[in-house]
Order: C-alpha cells, then structure tokens, then sequence
C-alpha cells in the first residue's frame, strides 16, 4: 500500500504518524499510541476532537438537507450569522461565510477594494494571512512566496507594533491596514499597549479600513471571543475560519455596519454558508459560551504560561502568549525538541524554525497542561 506521501502532491511537510482518532484534547495513532494534543491540527479543534455538540448538530443536520444554494434562505445559515454577529464587538452587522480563514482574507480584501476605490494595502512584518495569491500577497515570509513574488499583488510592509511607522506609510490611497491581533505562524507576538487604537486612529483619519484576521487567535483562544476585544478596538473586517465549525471546514467575513451591504453578484462561494457546516458551527458556538471556554483559556493561559517560564532551561530563549496561544521561542532550531515531545506523546507544533506554539484544544485538563510543561522540562534537559 502507499504512503499518504508518495500520493499527495509533495507540499505537505508529514510528521511521520497516522491519526486515526481523536477525543477531547487526546489523539491516537494506527498503532494505538495515545497523544495529548497541544497543536489542535494549528488551532483547528479549538472545541476539542469528535465535540458532542458538533456531533449532534451534523448528525440531525445530515438527515434534514446537507446542501443548499446561499441563494436560498437557511435556518442554519440564519441562526450562525444571528450569532456571529451577537457575539462581536458592537457595530458589527453582515456576515459574508466561505470555506477557510484564507478565503475570508481574500473576501475582505476584494469587499475593501471595492468599498474604497482604492488599491493600496499595509499588512505587517512576520503577519501570515494564507497561501492563497490575494491572501499570499499580504504574507510576509518569502519562503511562502517564493516562486510566485512577481504574480503578487504589491502590499507595503511595516514592523508589527510600530504605530508610527504605521502613521508614516498610510495615506489617503490606503484601502486597508490588515493585521492579526497576535501574529501565530510569524512565532506568536503579542503588539504594544496602544497600538491598535493607534492603528484605528490611523485608519480613521485617512479613510481606510481596519481588518483584523482572527483565524487563529479567535473563537475563544486568548480568553475573549476575539483576540481583538483585548485592546478594545472594533475593527471594519473581522476575518475567521480554522476553529469555527469544530473540525468542518468554514470561514467568515463579519462586516461592519458602516460598510454597508454589497453589490448583489459581487462575490460568491458555491460551498460556503451550505447548512452542515453552519450546524457544525451553531454547535461549536454554543458549545463555546455554553462552556465558558473564553475564561477556561484565560485561567488555564495562565498556569500553562506560568509553568513554561518557571522551566528555565538555558535552551529558552522567551516565552509568549496570551491565553492558550503559546510560544516558545529557543536559541536552537526547534525540530529536534519537537520530535522528541511528539516521541513522548505531546504533539506540538512549529512555527519558524526556533519557536514550538502550543495551541491546545480549550477543553484540555489542567493536569495535561501540567504534564506537558514537565515533559517539555525534560526534553529541554536532553
């Protein structure tokens, strides 16, 4: 039999095991090794593996209608966006629902162009947004854009954090200013106080709009909804997609008010807003605040952090976070270490080549958090 390797196209980095099943915040592999989870497949299952909610909602949604035109009305469709836009920063009033958090970036960048009549965009430094050539273009790492630089569309970079740096490069050509409220895949850094009420401040005073992409840090991750809720700021784009429908595949646009509605025919998504996925959603939604798991992560953010910087393993270079969306940044490549936690039953994941995030599903005990911080001291000890 061959390898998932020797099928697929080769662009996929493998870790070299098979999952088969998953429960909560545990995986195991074909050959019945059982793993803590702490990389939730890159914050996908932020409502832990198999969630009963989910279950329930896809099980009863499968006998009713799987799929549907958007063109249609859907109760399921209705109720995910109702809900999304309750749970948002104020002002937040239409919702536009694709199949990924790149295509949500892509969404919220043609919306912009088109609202504005501009063509200018900022993004940040280290900032990942998708691969996607839209999306791509406002990702900073070039080994993500190598190959393709001369399709991209051009986006002027600044230093994450730097607001006046900021100040200086947006004009009144300026579409857009996307940012993440924590930069995950650019090795977790959290901005200065102040900085995106600088950056709205910004954006107000020349005209353009404030995205913000939640993809990773949202749906409850840093101990709020929105990781952007932190800093007190409403952004015009909210843009999300990795843990929204509990494992299914889905992204959203949430727009504010002050956009308006669209131009009928202006966009579409064959597959987004199709009713199995938004009932996956409305479950992983109420599974959300039914559980608290906004204070969950908050609470359990804390001990993690606590405990990884009690560690003091010369090996360790910082370590940052806020809620459970975690990084260690090494003084080495970090490879080596995650291989070893992974051999050890912590499947960790990498970002860069010195910084292992922890993105734990939010339903994780406290205990494995306390046993993957003492198996990480161990792992740094050699």
């Amino acid at each position: 039999m061959l390898s998932e390797e020797q099928l697929e196209s080769g662009a996929v980095t493998k870790r070299g095991i098979e999952i088969v099943r998953g429960d909560g915040s545990r995986i195991w592999d074909s050959n019945g090794k059982e793993y803590i989870d702490m990389g939730a497949s890159y914050g996908v299952c932020n409502v832990g593996h198999c969630n009963p909610y989910v279950i329930e909602a896809v099980q009863k949604q499968l006998s009713e209608l799987i799929y549907v035109s958007s063109s249609y009305d859907n109760p399921a469709r209705r109720e995910l966006m109702e809900r999304l836009i309750e749970i948002s920063p104020s002002g937040m009033a239409r919702v536009f629902l694709c199949n990924s958090g790149t295509e949500a970036v892509e969404t919220a960048l043609k919306f912009t162009l088109k609202h504005t009549g501009r063509t200018k965009v900022v993004a940040a430094k280290r900032a990942f947004h998708g691969r996607t050539l839209g999306s791509l273009s406002m990702t900073f790492n070039p080994s993500h854009r190598e190959g393709v630089s001369d399709k991209l569309f051009p986006v002027d970079f600044v230093t994450f954090g730097n607001a006046g740096e900021l100040n200086d490069i947006v004009t009144e050509e300026t579409a857009a200013v996307v940012l993440e409220p924590i930069q995950g895949e650019g090795g977790v850094h959290l901005p200065p106080e102040g900085y995106f009420k600088e950056a709205r401040r910004i954006c107000d005073e020349k005209g353009a709009l404030l995205i913000v992409d939640e993809v990773q840090a949202g749906m409850c991750r840093t101990g709020k909804i929105f990781a952007i809720q932190h800093y007190e700021v409403t952004p015009d784009i909210i843009c999300i997609g990795k843990s929204i429908a509990g494992g299914l595949p889905m992204g959203a646009a949430i727009l504010h008010d002050k956009l308006g509605p669209m131009p009928k025919g202006s966009h579409g998504s064959t597959f987004g807003g199709n009713p199995l996925v938004c009932a996956a959603a409305n479950g992983a939604l109420r599974y959300m605040i039914d559980h608290d798991l906004s204070g969950r992560s908050e609470t359990l953010g804390k001990r993690f952090l606590e405990g990884l910087r009690g560690i003091g393993s010369m090996q360790v270079r910082e370590v940052r976070g806020m809620g459970l969306m975690i990084g260690v940044e090494l003084k080495t490549r970090s490879g080596p270490y995650l291989s070893a936690l992974l051999e050890k039953g912590i499947a960790a994941i990498p970002t860069g080549s010195t910084v292992i995030r922890f993105l734990p599903p939010l339903v994780v005990p406290g205990e494995e958090i306390d046993m993957t911080v003492k198996t990480f001291a161990e792992v740094l000890d050699g």
